[in-house]
């Protein structure tokens, strides 16, 4: 029985959106907790703890990192919040993976224009080690992961004429 294991960690990059985001929730609360401290009311003091408690979440939901477990022919995909929260997105059964490639290669060329629905669990674009693969998975779901050259292989030899590393 082949058994292998693989473990990789891929820290999604914050893009414009999300530190606009943060930036729009953290001014407020400084502006208010500096009112709050020249005023000492206590109406200010209620508020900038509020923005505060919504800058905490901003936060958890803007700082976010795909951990993929391969074990016993199954991927696992958990989504990690800060370094605090791990909660688990999917497990992608080699056997029902469709086609598995880079997304630049020529090998998925006839699955670009399927509807499906995609799903990003990736850094949004290469990495210095890592390539964005494309999983077509079930007919009716595109995944999107980071892989290195060494996780795509080892995939591969379970499924060699599913995975592509081109």
């Amino acid at each position: 029985m082949n058994e292998s294991y693989k473990e990789l960690l891929v820290k999604r990059n914050r893009g414009i959106k999300e530190t606009l985001l943060r930036f729009a929730c953290v001014t407020p609360t400084v502006f208010v907790g500096l009112l709050t401290l020249l005023t000492g009311n206590i109406i200010c003091f209620l508020i900038t703890f509020a923005l505060g408690v919504l800058d905490y979440f901003v936060f958890q939901w803007t700082d976010i990192e795909f951990e993929y477990l391969y074990l016993d022919k199954e991927i696992s995909v958990d989504k990690i919040m800060a370094k605090t929260r791990r909660k688990r997105v999917t497990t992608i059964s080699v056997e029902k993976i469709e086609i598995m490639a880079p997304e630049k290669s020529h090998q998925i060329d006839s699955y670009r224009n399927r509807q499906t629905k995609v799903t990003d669990l990736s850094a949004g674009h290469d990495l210095p080690d890592q390539k964005l693969y494309c999983v077509f998975y079930e007919g009716n779901q595109k995944i999107l992961m980071n892989l290195t050259e060494d996780f795509a292989r080892t995939v591969k030899g379970i499924a060699p004429r599913k995975v592509f590393t081109d």
